[in-house]
């Protein structure tokens, strides 16, 4: 609580500038929230909406599977996981997780195809990306990515119970495109990226509004301002 507190108190000139923004929660009817996974790779999750049977698409793995490990433990769903770049792979490949862990090697954007992802910056960190990362574009790679309809069509699901997006910028084109193709999940857990350069806290609050015009209920804010999560409202 304290850790977290610090951090809110550290983004108020951030908000003050207009550079950030403290969103709103919305109380959910039958709304109970935990957390799963450790404390960087963990997401709150409105368990009433979560079974076994549950549809769960966890975009973005990296080097922590926490969140997808600790679902998968509790409800015994299967989590499809998704993550394009060498790293994560690489990582992923050495772990021999559970068979209900099943990764797929490509990414997801707006559109399918192959894109230019810049490598970080830090060559210990882990998370490529589609935005403009000008110290290392001269090393730019292009990895696979499917929209996700296209995916879901691949993988024959009707539906999704919880979409997990940490996609390094790309989610402000998904959000648009699932909203043009209708497609709804129970839940949409998100890490938006209004941090780096050339984004800004306006796409993200023009993203969040677009989420919830969808129908949906913003439950869940991290104290950084960047991790959200959101049900699909009942009425």
């Amino acid at each position: 609580m304290i850790i977290e507190l610090v951090r809110l108190i550290r983004r108020v000139p951030a908000v003050l500038s207009g550079r950030d923004h403290f969103f709103r929660r919305t109380a959910v009817k039958h709304g109970h929230v935990e957390r799963f996974g450790s404390a960087y790779g963990g997401w709150n999750v409105n368990t009433d909406r979560v079974e076994s049977s549950s549809v769960v698409y966890s975009f973005g793995v990296g080097d922590d599977a926490s969140f997808d490990l600790s679902l998968i433990e509790r409800y015994g769903c299967r989590v499809h996981a998704f993550d394009p770049t060498p790293k994560a792979l690489e990582w992923v490949q050495a772990q021999h997780f559970v068979d209900k862990f099943v990764l797929h090697e490509f990414g997801l954007a707006d559109v399918d195809g192959d894109l230019a992802f810049n490598p970080p910056e830090d060559s210990a960190h882990v998370s490529y990306t589609i935005l403009d990362r000008p110290a290392t574009c001269g090393r730019a790679i292009r990895y696979s990515v499917k929209r996700l309809k296209t995916i879901m069509e691949l993988l024959g699901h009707a539906h999704i119970d919880i979409l997990k997006m940490d996609i390094e910028g790309a989610e402000y084109g998904v959000i648009t495109d699932m909203a043009n193709c209708n497609i709804c999940p129970n839940q949409i857990l998100i890490e938006f990226h209004h941090r780096f350069p050339g984004v800004g806290i306006i796409r993200t609050k023009a993203a969040v509004a677009q989420i919830k015009k969808m129908g949906y209920k913003l439950f869940a804010v991290s104290s950084t301002g960047e991790e959200f999560g959101f049900v699909r409202s009942e009425e």
